[in-house]
């Protein structure tokens, strides 16, 4: 037939029948550039909010606010040459020990009083049911609405000022200690009793496990509240720390540095928040897996 195609033997004419090469098609979430391109785009991903707030922090007051307004909001890069002013003159790291030692010496005294009052009240409900309607009083008083209370009683010193980290601290740990004791499922603990262990033991090795993410939840709470109301009783009273860095600079007009004092509060807050959220992980292992 005229519309075949015959290829004889000795014909010039050659049919190449080598395959196409294979295409490899990556996928679907995985990065072609591996873990470590993967793990740069989330972080850039993660951290695109606040590289842009910082953007518009330093474009805005340069380019859109008022020169009258830019005395009050000052461009970011003013914010940081006062901050490294603060750094390198060494006055910054006066205030962060100061506030540091105050917070952390409040933070651990909420810890060590509020999980072992909060098993105990968690273990027998008759305490709890007498402390309850109290525990709910202070719980919704604000710890700042206090700290007058407590400058009256224990002074402007150090003491005042450890003692409303303490309060701010405690129901948080507190409260979560108690929710994560009473959640722990009741047919452990009777198997637990079954197996002859005794209330120590129960406590150690059934319900303190059980109850450690709601803990941990209840000591980032606390971390956050001994840095936030400490910064607010610094501002009365106080020679030293950053809240009484950043009342100072707003006394002085020193504004740049004032938002640099600010800056590094929020700084601090979010390595303290870290820093916890680190430690929870490490202990909550067994329930990741």
């Amino acid at each position: 037939m005229s519309g075949d195609l015959k290829v004889t033997q000795g014909s010039s004419t050659s049919v190449s029948t080598a395959e196409p090469l294979p295409v490899r098609l990556v996928p679907q979430g995985i990065n072609p550039l591996g873990p470590a391109g993967a793990w740069l785009g989330k972080s850039l991903y993660r951290s695109g909010a606040i590289v842009l707030f910082l953007a518009l922090w330093e474009l805005l007051p340069l380019f859109v606010l008022a020169p009258s307004a830019k005395v009050f909001l000052p461009p970011l890069h003013e914010v940081l040459q006062a901050l490294w002013q603060l750094a390198i003159s060494g006055d910054l790291w006066t205030h962060i020990v100061a506030s540091l030692s105050r917070s952390a010496a409040g933070f651990t005294l909420a810890i060590a009083i509020g999980i072992p009052a909060g098993l105990i009240i968690a273990w027998y409900p008759k305490i709890r049911q007498f402390l309850n309607p109290l525990l709910e009083v202070f719980r919704n008083t604000a710890a700042l609405a206090l700290l007058p209370v407590f400058t009256l009683i224990l002074g402007i010193g150090e003491t005042s000022k450890i003692a409303i980290v303490v309060y701010a601290a405690f129901f948080p740990v507190l409260l979560n200690t108690i929710l994560g004791a009473r959640n722990v499922d009741p047919l452990l603990i009777r198997a637990a009793r079954t197996l002859g262990l005794t209330n120590v033991e129960i406590f150690s090795k059934v319900i303190l496990p059980s109850a450690v993410p709601t803990i941990f939840t209840g000591i980032r709470m606390a971390g956050t509240a001994s840095v936030l109301v400490l910064i607010a009783a610094e501002m009365i009273g106080a020679k030293a720390g950053l809240g009484y860095l950043i009342t100072n600079s707003q006394a002085s007009f020193l504004i740049p540095q004032m938002y640099a004092a600010i800056l590094t509060v929020s700084v601090l807050g979010y390595v303290v928040n870290a820093l916890l959220v680190a430690l929870e992980r490490h202990f909550s292992r067994w329930d990741q897996n």
